[in-house]
Formats: C-alpha cells, sequence, structure tokens
C-alpha cells in the first residue's frame, strides 16, 4: 500500500506549477459502438411471459389507482390523519415510484382545472402531499413539485385561457407554505414573470404575493426588496404599453405594502387557514422529526431540465438520461480547455491512477493552476456535467491524501466548490465518508491530510459538523478514536469561540441528530480531556478546556426539554 502511493508535490507542487509546452494527453482508447442494427430475436414463449407480465403489472397498478383515488375523493380536514396513515401504508406495500406517479395524476386531475379551485381544498391537498413528504420521504414532494413546475411552464407557454396556471400557482404557494419547497423557487417563478410583464404575469404576481407575500418577506427580506425594485423600474419601463394601469398601480402596492409589513393595504389577505392547517401539519409530522432539512432548495431552472441533468435533489436517485449524447464533442471541448501540458504531468497522472480522460484533464488542471481561484475557473471551464463533475471532488480528494506535507490548496478549492453549488457539498460529504468507513486502510500522513482538509472546511461552514454522523460512536475502534481526537482538537483550538458556538450549535437545532449529539458530548468530556495536560502544554490544555465546555453547552443550548 505504502509503496503504490506516489507523493504528487514531489514531481510538481499543487496550485504552484505552470503549464509547459509539451506533448498533449495521450489519444484516448478507441471506443466501441453499442448500438445495434438488428432487433434481438425474442422467443415466443419468452415473448408470452412478457406479456402476461405486463397485463398482471396493469392490472396491480389499476387496482392501485382506484384506492388512491377512493382515498383522495374523501379527503377533507377531520380525516386528513387518517387518510395520510393509510396513504403511508400504501408507500409500504407498493413500489415508491407507482405510487409517487399515480398520487401525482390523480392530485393533479383533481386541483388542475380550467375553473378555479376553492382555496381551502387545494390547501388539504397540498397538506396532505406535504405531510407524506416528512413522513414518507423527500421524494414524494419532488415528484409531485417537479409535475406541477413543469405543467405549469407548458401551460404559461401555450397562453392557455382558463384558470389552470392560477391553480398551478395554488399549489406551488403552498407547497411553499407547508415547507415543502424553498423560497428559491418562488423568487425564481417571480423574476421570471417580472421579465416578460404581461398584464397576464401581473395577474399572476399578484395572486402569489397574496398567497406568500409575508412569508417570503420573512425569509428573504433583501430578494424580496431586489424583486420589488426590479418590478418598479419594469412598470416604468412599460407604463405605456399596458392598457390596464390600475392593475399595475395595484401590485406596486401590494408590493410596498409588503415592505413595510402593512397586511392591512392587502385586499382580502387573511392568514388565518394557513395557520390552522400549519398546526395540524406540526401535529401530524411531530414524531417523524422533520425539520428545515426536508425543504427543497431547488431552482426553477433545475426543475425544468431534471430529465437532462438528473435530479441533485433526491438523495439517491437514479437516472436513465443520456448525459452523452454529444459526447465526442464535449470531450474535443474539454481538451481545448485543458491546453497543453508536460509529458512529466502527464506520467504522474498515470501513476496515480488517473485512468480516464475526465480524471487525467481535472489532475492536470489542478497541477497547472496559478492558485485555487485559477484552478476553480479552469474546471468550471471543463464543462463536465453530472457524473463527470464528481470526478472534481473525487481527483481532489485524492490529490489531498496523497500529499506527503499537507496542502492548503486543496482546502480552499474544496471550500469554493462548497459555496458555489450545494451538489458540491453533498458530493464532498460522501466522498469524506467513504474515507471515514476506510480509516484503517489510509497511511498516516493520508489521515493527517483528512483530519486538516476537514477541519478547514468545518470552521469556514462549508460543510456541518453532522458530516460526522457517519462514525459510529458505540462501536468506536482505534482509527477512529484517533480521527475523532485530532478532529475535535484541532477544531476547537483553532475556531473562533463564536465560530464554534455556530457550528456545534447547528447540530442542536435537528431532532434528528439526536444520537451525534449525545456522542459528541460523550467524546469530549471522557476521550478528548483525558490525560490533556500529558500531551498539551498548560496554556494550550486550559484552552481546549475552556472550548470543549463551550462546545458542550452550544450542544445542548436548543436540545428540546424531556417531556415526563
Amino acid at each position: 500500500m505504502e509503496e503504490e502511493e506516489e507523493d504528487i508535490s514531489g514531481t510538481c507542487e499543487a496550485g504552484g506549477c505552470h503549464e509547459s509546452e509539451g506533448s498533449g494527453s495521450p489519444a484516448p482508447a478507441q471506443e466501441q459502438g453499442l448500438s445495434h442494427s438488428a432487433t434481438k430475436y425474442v422467443p415466443p414463449q419468452v415473448r408470452g411471459a412478457q406479456e402476461a407480465l405486463d397485463d398482471k403489472k396493469r392490472e396491480e397498478l389499476g387496482r392501485l389507482k382506484k384506492m388512491v383515488n377512493g382515498l383522495i375523493n374523501r379527503l377533507s380536514e377531520p380525516n386528513l390523519p387518517s387518510i395520510s396513515g393509510q396513504l403511508e401504508e400504501l408507500y409500504m406495500a407498493n413500489s415508491r415510484k407507482d405510487m409517487n406517479e399515480t398520487l401525482t395524476d390523480i392530485l393533479m386531475s383533481a386541483c388542475v382545472t380550467a375553473a378555479a379551485m376553492p382555496a381551502r381544498l387545494v390547501m388539504e391537498h397540498v397538506l396532505l402531499v406535504s405531510i407524506l413528504h416528512y413522513t414518507v420521504g423527500i421524494e414524494v414532494g419532488a415528484h409531485f413539485l417537479e409535475a406541477v413546475v413543469k405543467k405549469f411552464d407548458e401551460l404559461y407557454k401555450s397562453d392557455a385561457e382558463g384558470k389552470e396556471c392560477e391553480n398551478l400557482f395554488a399549489l406551488i404557494a403552498h407547497l411553499y407554505n407547508f415547507h415543502v419547497v424553498h423560497s428559491l423557487l418562488i423568487f425564481d417563478l417571480l423574476k421570471r414573470l417580472v421579465s416578460t410583464f404581461t398584464e397576464k404575469d401581473i395577474e399572476l404576481i399578484l395572486f402569489l404575493l397574496k398567497n406568500v407575500g409575508f412569508s417570503l418577506r420573512k425569509d428573504d427580506p433583501l430578494a424580496l426588496k431586489e424583486l420589488i425594485s426590479e418590478a418598479q423600474s419594469k412598470a416604468n419601463a412599460v407604463e405605456k404599453k399596458l392598457q390596464d394601469q390600475t392593475r399595475v398601480r395595484f401590485m406596486l402596492e401590494t408590493m410596498l405594502a409588503l415592505r413595510n409589513n402593512d397586511m392591512r393595504k392587502i385586499p382580502g389577505y387573511d392568514p388565518e387557514p394557513v395557520e390552522k392547517l400549519r398546526k395540524l401539519q406540526r401535529t401530524l409530522v411531530h414524531n417523524s422529526g422533520s425539520g428545515k432539512d426536508t425543504q427543497l432548495r431547488v431552482s426553477l431552472e433545475s426543475l425544468l431540465s431534471a430529465d437532462k441533468v438528473g435530479r441533485w435533489w433526491i438523495v439517491g436517485s437514479a437516472w436513465s438520461g443520456a448525459p452523452m449524447i454529444d459526447d465526442t464533442n464535449n470531450k474535443t471541448q474539454q481538451k481545448l480547455h485543458i491546453g497543453k501540458v508536460s509529458s512529466k504531468i502527464m506520467a504522474l497522472a498515470r501513476k496515480q491512477r488517473m485512468n480516464t480522460d475526465i480524471r487525467r484533464g481535472i489532475f492536470c488542471v489542478l497541477m497547472t493552476s496559478e492558485d485555487f481561484l485559477d484552478a476553480f475557473e479552469k474546471l468550471l471551464k471543463l464543462g463536465l456535467k453530472d457524473q463527470q463533475e464528481r470526478e472534481i471532488v473525487h481527483v481532489t480528494l485524492h490529490c489531498c491524501l496523497q500529499e506527503k506535507i499537507y496542502n492548503p490548496f486543496y482546502a480552499f478549492l474544496a471550500s469554493k466548490f462548497c459555496g458555489y453549488e450545494r451538489r458540491f457539498q453533498m458530493t464532498f460529504q460522501f466522498s469524506i465518508w467513504d474515507k471515514i468507513r476506510d480509516l484503517g486502510n489510509l497511511s498516516a500522513t493520508a489521515v493527517s491530510n483528512l483530519v486538516s482538509l476537514l477541519v478547514h472546511l468545518l470552521r469556514t461552514k462549508s460543510l456541518p459538523l453532522s458530516v460526522l454522523k457517519v462514525i459510529e460512536f458505540s462501536e468506536l475502534d482505534k482509527p477512529n478514536v484517533r480521527f475523532l481526537r485530532q478532529v475535535l482538537s484541532m477544531l476547537l483550538i483553532k475556531a473562533d469561540a463564536e465560530d464554534l458556538h455556530d457550528i456545534f450549535g447547528r447540530i442542536s437545532e435537528n431532532p434528528k441528530l439526536g444520537m451525534l449529539r449525545e456522542g459528541l458530548k460523550l467524546f469530549l468530556s471522557h476521550f478528548l480531556l483525558k490525560n490533556v495536560e500529558a500531551h498539551k502544554s498548560g496554556e494550550e490544555a486550559d484552552l481546549l478546556k475552556e472550548r470543549v465546555e463551550l462546545a458542550s453547552k452550544a450542544l445542548q443550548s436548543k436540545e428540546p426539554k424531556l417531556k415526563l
């Protein structure tokens, strides 16, 4: 294992080398075509068995649709707990894919009609989705949200005459009201409407602001302020083109009322029904330990292009898209962006087992960049998509662990990517989990580099402390104890007191992280402070004790009191 590891910095220090004129990357291996010109022959008996299976599947789906339809038809506020419970049982007994598709189809048929739907009815249907989103899994809400947004996009572009767009907007608004989706999507929709600013857009903006305006002001006042100023400038620009100026003035007055938090100036505004149903929601999902982490922070663009780029917001989601249709063009572009690199770097890439063009390209960028910002920009210019993009994280982590002396270049680059897009943050978290599970097979240098990288990401809040939940505190072995001691000691000493309170306080808010909190408190008091004077200087030991006390307080500051 030790002989195989090659120090990267010995040949070319990451983030410090310049591109040299030399031979380019070796020609890629010849690709084999996977398309078959002839259709495969299927024997009659096999064909008959497949048809019988298809008939059976259709029959099962028909039966499932009848059951779900019957439950939705009886839906009302008093029997919502009973119906949500029965739907949960159906999710347990059937394929989630079939259930998601069936439930979405039935709800869309019930709520998206040419006539305006009663607000109460829409709220009850969305409340049911939100309860299943919390109790069954986020893929329930994600599937429904994607269907609603795509349907809205289709009808909005076709200039539909009926009230379908308003009904779809009501569904999206209440998905936000019941914390299924983040305000990011609502602002994306409002920006899109403000950018075109037709009479129909003004009506939709008013409809949305009336339903969720004050919640938006609470969640992101700065974004709302920017939207209002954009709408004002747009209204002044198209003042003469619009026939009905009263609606424009009314929209601007509504926006100003929101900015000033004046509910009286919005006619017909009544938060009571939503608040009442939110209380019911809190009662029904209380035991599932749901929190803000179940909100889908997804943009309008991501939802509309989900079939092309995948659904990164659903953990573990499968995808059958075709991202490599223009693979040859992509490869050409990647080589153009990488440019010429020396044969020395290409030889080092091969030694480091960079066995694909994508990995070699990323490796060469890391080795030839001026600094982490230069590397970040060059890696983005490679134009990698989806699975290819994840290789940036894997190669960065691999290179960081291979260095003989820790190089902070990788930590700053990782932090930059975590702040850029949440999907990079998730990939770094999963990759670090893999390394933590494999601590016993890592060299001492690799473990030390992993500790320094993780501490940097925790200090800069690029990753939450919940990244440590992968460690089983009840079954700690020597490598895990050593790793945890190094991470927590370094974090407690290097981070500021205020930052420490935030870092440890964040995991005290989530009821699902109770085991992690208890494990950390026990580890801090038992493993970290034990024989601290023997290993640290007097000044360092005192500081560590003080910081441990601060972290322990932060961990229990927001814990709910036990009800007897």
